[in-house]
């Protein structure tokens, strides 16, 4: 509440963001008017965005421009709206599995095409022409992979120029001689704000155009317009913005756009508690982008200071899924404290429509510099290994009739199954299901193990982890928190 209250006073003292702080909260307050409700989870394909856009093409004010193909041949298009003198250029997804931004885009689309918020929409289309290319890497969206169908990183492919995508974004830019460009990413979610425990939900970066770091006008006014969007993200989750470090990446497109003349402003979309499909950061992703918008079409960025860029914090890389500390852990009788972090890794499903977990142990020891999304303080408890329960079960189905928060106080993490489907990937309970030949390895508290154990205090088992999740063995409704346990054959 501190740190609430402390962002609400800055940003109140803070003149340029008090210009525009009405808009910024009214765009927030009515932001589920505009999401677009079709794009509810991560893995969108081209198929979902390019039917928004045919809706936009006979749309007042909205030109729909098809600027190229990717190498699988599925459709680049450029969607254009405004008049004005100030050319502002978004691109989103390059890496196919960073779609945060592509969704917010149609979210901006929604909200040009109402008829609300008049006189601001009036004064950004007037000043500006708005140029969006939502889905640049159509392909990698298609397997929800990083790379495009060539296996390369499009935005290293700012030199060479091999990719038919980054030909395209770079057509489009040199076209438009864009004023402002906005390259719109995901990062991953371990990302923190340096130094704390906070995720970096948000994080910029103005990059540099050349080695030396040199600031002209240029990347000046990219820097502005980042303080400014800080500003807006420090009063919805502040503490939770980080700076990326600006050393020169000549391959990279947004160096190079900084270095054609273009303001390049790169945003990422981290992480954020208990938004694991980043629906929340999508809605700050909005706000932020469309105030950032507002502030270029009436100029009151250029009266920012550009020292207080360097005031947001650095990203750091210390956050973990779920951190166990000070845990016992008896080893060749001897007891050992150690601190246990693990992350729930994402195995896509066929289809790449959805995912499983199947977690696994990323560091072991003093990890008191590290923060989790979930941590525990396992002081005064053991760890011990779960064990096979000895009756198995003939389906999978028939697990649902057992008294699954008894079989975990007794210490059995696994139940043996007579038969199980092949197309079964993960057990939907929240234990492990394993075939009936199956022999578990010798129980280890390593990296690279799932983070499979149980916590024990006084002759007790209180605390189950199971792939990689926290069950409060006395309040079994943290169960349902758990996505998936594993199938072992």
């Amino acid at each position: 509440m501190k740190l609430i209250a402390f962002a609400i006073l800055f940003l109140s003292l803070n003149p340029i963001f008090s210009q525009n702080n009405d808009i910024t909260q009214s765009l927030y307050d009515t932001y589920e008017k505009y999401k677009e409700p079709s794009l509810n989870k991560r893995r969108i394909k081209h198929k979902q965005v390019l039917g928004l856009i045919e809706k936009f093409k006979n749309k007042n004010g909205f030109i729909v421009k098809k600027v190229g193909e990717s190498i699988e041949g599925r459709s680049l298009n450029l969607v254009s709206i405004g008049t004005g003198e100030t050319n502002v250029f978004l691109w989103s997804q390059m890496h196919g599995d960073e779609p945060t931004a592509t969704q917010a885009i149609f979210d901006i689309f929604n909200f040009l095409d109402s008829e609300d918020f008049t006189e601001q929409k009036q004064a950004i289309l007037n000043n500006c022409t708005l140029h969006f290319l939502p889905m640049l890497n159509p392909d990698g969206a298609e397997v929800y992979q990083r790379r495009n169908k060539l296996g390369i990183d499009i935005n290293r492919d700012a030199l060479r120029l091999q990719s038919p995508e980054g030909r395209t974004l770079k057509r489009v830019r040199d076209s438009l001689d864009a004023d402002f460009g906005f390259n719109l990413h995901d990062q991953s979610t371990y990302y923190n704000a340096e130094r704390t425990e906070k995720p970096a939900t948000i994080s910029y970066l103005a990059p540099a155009y050349n080695y030396e770091k040199d600031i002209n006008d240029v990347r000046a006014n990219a820097m502005k317009v980042i303080v400014f969007m800080n500003d807006i993200i420090q009063k919805y989750a502040p503490g939770q913005v980080g700076r990326y470090n600006d050393d020169f990446e000549p391959r990279a497109f947004g160096d190079n756009i900084q270095k054609w003349g273009t303001s390049a402003i790169l945003i990422e979309s981290g992480g954020y508690p208990n938004d694991v499909e980043k629906q929340e950061i999508r809605k700050l992703n909005y706000v932020s982008i469309l105030s950032a918008i507002y502030t270029i079409a009436n100029g009151s960025y250029q009266d920012i200071d550009i020292k207080r860029y360097d005031d947001i914090p650095e990203n750091d890389r210390k956050l973990f899924d779920l951190k166990i500390s000070n845990a016992t852990l008896p080893l060749l009788g001897k007891n050992y404290i150690i601190d246990v972090a693990a992350n729930r890794l994402e195995v896509d499903k066929d289809k790449h429509n959805d995912f499983w977990y199947s977690s696994r142990i990323l560091e072991v020891g003093d990890l008191s510099t590290y923060y989790g999304y979930e941590s525990f303080d396992a002081t005064g408890y053991t760890i011990i290994p779960g064990k096979i329960y000895p009756e198995t079960q003939k389906t999978i189905e028939s697990v649902q009739n057992l008294d699954l928060q008894f079989l975990l106080k007794s210490g059995y993490t696994y139940v043996k199954i007579g038969t199980i489907d092949k197309q079964k990937l993960s057990s939907p309970f929240p234990v492990h299901l394993i075939s009936e030949n199956y022999k578990l390895p010798d129980f280890k508290i390593e990296i690279g193990a799932n983070p499979t154990f149980l916590l024990q205090k006084n002759n007790a088992i209180e605390y189950a982890i199971i792939n990689g999740f926290l069950i409060d063995l006395d309040n079994f409704k943290t169960a349902k928190l758990l996505k998936n346990a594993m199938i072992y054959r």
